[in-house]
């Protein structure tokens, strides 16, 4: 037996804004300097990526990334100032919560 936390960020209207699917492509788009090479580097759509971006930053009012469209000189996105200290409290809170919870488990359901 075990617990899993999940931490969910919802807007006013109760609708999901920000979880671990957001913030794994936040990372992919570090790692890759790119929306679309960042989701297809775990299978999600271009299309279903960038609605999770802009409805991350229309529910915290600041843009998470910077995007410039292909072309000759092609295209990339990387992560804005606001996006990597979000990304990190984001982080640092759910570690914190994981930790709590795991705490609590132990104190309520002791291995015997």
């Amino acid at each position: 037996m075990r617990t899993i936390t999940r931490i969910i960020f919802l807007d006013d209207e109760d609708q999901k804004f920000f979880g671990e699917g957001p913030c794994r492509l936040l990372h992919a788009v570090e790692e890759t300097g790119s929306l679309r090479a960042g989701a297809k580097s775990f299978g999600m759509a271009y299309t279903k990526a960038m609605k999770l971006l802009k409805t991350a930053e229309k529910s915290l009012g600041f843009p998470l990334t910077i995007r410039a469209i292909g072309g000759k000189s092609g295209g990339g996105s990387v992560l804005t100032p606001e996006g990597k200290e979000w990304l990190e409290k984001y982080e640092a809170y759910r570690n914190a919560c994981k930790e709590a919870n795991q705490k609590l488990y132990q104190q309520y359901f002791p291995e015997d």
